[in-house]
């Protein structure tokens, strides 16, 4: 089907920054011209479907126009999701109502946002609109989460090759949906309000695979790859532009209560199959490498591996890090020679 979308079409789907016309409009012209029924002979199961969706664009979308218009000429996050958005749909049809109900017929990120994560979590006991009215009043109080998923999603963006444009991450990269699902959580908590937040950590926990304690405190700036397996207890922190993988465990010992799980720095890369146990600081900037188990501290920019997790170079003279792993996402660097790997 995308083989039949000419040059023309494709070149139809960029918005216009045209600061005389209206975005908003604009946005509407485009999708219904991208997503009209134009293939009734050879995809009719569409029609029923689509047929209406050039008039529900138009309306739906006219909401953006003044949030559009007032972020003109600015580096627009929000906006770029939209012109992705609008580029998807123009190339895969089939997926023109999903997009609509996603992306675009949204104003504002934050709107976004809440309806992907209230139709993800909700089930036979929350409808998705308690879930929706709840993350949309998060979001629209607290313009620090806000900024955080921002920063979040161009972390993603920026870091994993795998992620080609923002809405890819957006609308199917579970890490980042459950990680903007507990600052949800996390303010819940700080409210007191524990049941709802726990209810929270269990259904994403259900659907995500990731199972992160409300208390739990996380910075900006997160990348968290593929993210299966991936726990974060209580009293854990984890602070700014963090590079996590999958299998991850930031827990406690089991022997003490109290302040017992990890603190992480910032620009901290941990690799996959790790888990970091107790009231313990792995510094800025350190990597710990794949498999390894971390039961002391690790100082700034070092490199830890293995089970128990040594430094690499030696506890008297352990090797820096001259760019902060998180960034880089170098696993290997580490390892000097082939030979001195040992399988």
């Amino acid at each position: 089907m995308a083989a039949c979308i000419d040059t023309s079409r494709r070149e139809s789907c960029q918005l216009s920054r045209d600061p005389n016309k209206s975005q908003g409009d604009d946005l509407s012209r485009k999708f219904a011209k991208c997503c009209r029924p134009s293939f009734r002979d050879s995809v009719s199961s569409m029609i029923p479907m689509c047929q209406n969706r050039g008039k529900v664009a138009s309306s739906s979308s006219s909401a953006s126009v003044e949030a559009l218009d007032a972020r003109e000429g600015k580096d627009d996050l929000w906006f770029e999701m939209q012109e992705e958005a609008l580029s998807d749909a123009c190339q895969e049809p089939i997926l023109c109502n999903y997009y609509h109900n996603s992306i675009l017929r949204h104003n504002s990120l934050g709107s976004a946002l809440a309806n992907h994560l209230s139709v993800k979590l909700s089930n036979s006991s929350i409808c998705s609109r308690t879930l929706f009215d709840l993350f949309k009043g998060v979001f629209d109080d607290d313009p620090e989460i806000m900024s955080a998923v921002e920063a979040d999603l161009r972390a993603v963006k920026q870091r994993d090759p795998a992620c080609k444009t923002y809405i890819h991450c957006f609308l199917n990269f579970k890490g980042f949906l459950a990680f903007q699902s507990h600052r949800v959580a996390h303010k819940l908590w700080s409210q007191r309000r524990e049941s709802l937040a726990f209810l929270l950590q269990n259904r994403v926990s259900e659907v995500f695979g990731v199972d992160i304690h409300p208390g739990a405190r996380i910075g900006r700036g997160i990348l968290v790859d593929h993210a299966t397996g991936v726990v974060v207890g209580e009293t854990a922190v984890i602070g700014n532009n963090v590079s996590i993988l999958h299998n991850v465990t930031l827990g406690g010992t089991g022997k003490v209560s109290g302040d017992r799980h990890p603190k992480i720095g910032d620009g901290v890369l941990i690799g996959a199959g790790t888990c970091i146990l107790g009231n313990i600081s792995i510094g800025d900037g350190a990597k710990i490498g794949a498999g390894s188990v971390v039961l002391k501290d690790v100082p700034p920019r070092r490199t830890a591996v293995g089970n128990p997790a040594r430094l690499i170079g030696g506890k008297e003279n352990p090797i820096g890090l001259e760019k902060l792993p998180s960034f880089t996402m170098d696993q290997t660097s580490h390892i000097s020679e082939w030979s001195d790997y040992v399988i």
